[in-house]
């Protein structure tokens, strides 16, 4: 690589790096916070205790 050419490359790394304006920065709006989506099922209420059937066992 020639001086020339990495010249020209430390030009286009400061163009790419240099901070823009700060009327640009300010135009931009904030992201907005939103809640995160409720689960389909989410109904708000406990679900009720189903027992397991005549004869059947939980074990882990």
């Amino acid at each position: 690589m020639s001086e020339v050419e990495f010249d020209l490359l430390l030009d286009a790394v400061r163009t790419a790096v240099a901070p823009g304006s700060e009327e640009a920065f300010l135009a931009q709006s904030l992201p907005r916070i939103q809640p995160p989506p409720r689960a389909a099922n989410d109904n708000q209420a406990p679900w009720p205790l189903i027992p397991f059937p005549e004869g059947w066992y939980a074990a882990s």
